[in-house]
């Protein structure tokens, strides 16, 4: 079956929310998303002014491994979102996937917006939640 996996990390590159669906072999899945930030740090870099005047946060493909391919997309304060999908799905176009990037940047946004929510906490939210997993099934 297949797998896909949702990083969302601050800036300090500490989890704020993971999804893997399936749940099994979630662990192994860190290890690969650490890897990629450097990745992300390095397309930042070269973007550098760039990305802020165009406000083209979508990274696209960090990187493929034989099993995986691994997407990023950065918002403006920073935050990193990182998606693993699995190599045999070849029907996902890279304008799905920056759609499913904004979808989850807006549901984000709505997240931050919440006065009961601090900055920097986990995320712990059902719309969220029921957001991420209708995006996986999409994946899946």
């Amino acid at each position: 079956r297949a797998q896909s996996v949702g990083f969302v990390l601050p800036p300090q590159n500490y989890p704020l929310y993971i999804r893997s669906v399936p749940t099994e072999n979630e662990l192994k899945f860190h290890y690969t998303v650490h890897t990629s930030l450097d990745v992300v740090d390095e397309k930042i870099s070269a973007m550098g002014k760039a990305l802020v005047d165009q406000r083209e946060l979508y990274l696209g493909l960090l990187y493929p491994t034989e099993d995986y391919k691994v997407y990023g997309y950065v918002t403006n304060s920073k935050v990193k979102f990182v998606m693993v999908v699995d190599s045999s799905n070849t029907a996902l176009r890279d304008n799905e996937i920056r759609s499913m990037f904004r979808k989850l940047h807006n549901s984000y946004t709505d997240i931050m917006c919440n006065p009961f929510y601090n900055p920097g906490d986990r995320i712990h939210s059902r719309a969220f939640d029921n957001m991420v997993n209708s995006m996986m099934m999409q994946v899946c």
